[in-house]
Order: structure tokens, then C-alpha cells, then sequence
């Protein structure tokens, strides 16, 4: 959404699909219907829920299509010894999973992240 509202009528002119992995189908199968429930989007401007989400059903909301094909979902092992991506990425989103690693594995991974992300790119570990 904030991608969309960046870029406007000019994005047309941009790559601006996300890469959004887990390593749990159940995970990615969830993500990929983008329901949400109403307590979930509560934060969410109300302008950008009437832009952005339909009601879906009592008490849930689904993504707009325009906003849903623009997110490619895939199954991801971080431990994997070789990433079989094609190209570097300008943002690396990485929530919620180094707190499981040990020192070195997380070293490891900010490697393999760095060797992943464009030049002048970011990396957000959380």
C-alpha cells in the first residue's frame, strides 16, 4: 500500500513486486488469501482500508487484487546453503526468525543478505 501510494501513476514504470517467504506452507497459503480480520486492520488508516480492503465477511476484510498480484509468495529456508534467487533485492525485510539463531548462524544469514542486496540497498532485521 505504501509502495502504491509512493508511486502513483508512475508505477507502472517500476518493479515494485514484493518476495514474501516462509518456510511454512500453512503460513504462505494463509498470507496468500489476504484476509484479514477487522481487530487486525485497526491501525490501518481508514483511508487506506476503504482504498485497499473489502468486506469479506462479518468481521473480516480481503486485499484488493491490484495490491494482491503484486506480492509473489514463496516457500524459504534461510538454511539453505545456496538461495536460489535470480536477483538482488533494494530491501530485505527480515522479522521475526534470527531470534531463534545462534550468534554465528545469524552472522551467516547477514552475509547471505548482504550478498543479496543491491548497492545503496536496506536491510531491516527485526
Amino acid at each position: 500500500m505504501i509502495i502504491d501510494e509512493f508511486f502513483a501513476d508512475d508505477k507502472k514504470w517500476w518493479d515494485t513486486r514484493i518476495l514474501a517467504t516462509d518456510i511454512s506452507g500453512k503460513v504462505l497459503e494463509k498470507a496468500g488469501l489476504g484476509i484479514y480480520s477487522s481487530e487486525s486492520l485497526s491501525y490501518v488508516p481508514v483511508r487506506w482500508r476503504n482504498k485497499y480492503f473489502r468486506k469479506h465477511g462479518e468481521n473480516t476484510y480481503i486485499i484488493d487484487d491490484r495490491i494482491k498480484k503484486e506480492i509473489i509468495f514463496r516457500k524459504f529456508n534461510l538454511m539453505e546453503d545456496i538461495y536460489p534467487l535470480r536477483r538482488k533485492f533494494h530491501v530485505i525485510f527480515c522479522r521475526n526468525v534470527m531470534i531463534y539463531f545462534d550468534k554465528n548462524t545469524k552472522d551467516r544469514l547477514v552475509e547471505k543478505f548482504y550478498n543479496f542486496t543491491e548497492p545503496g540497498g536496506y536491510l531491516f532485521i527485526g
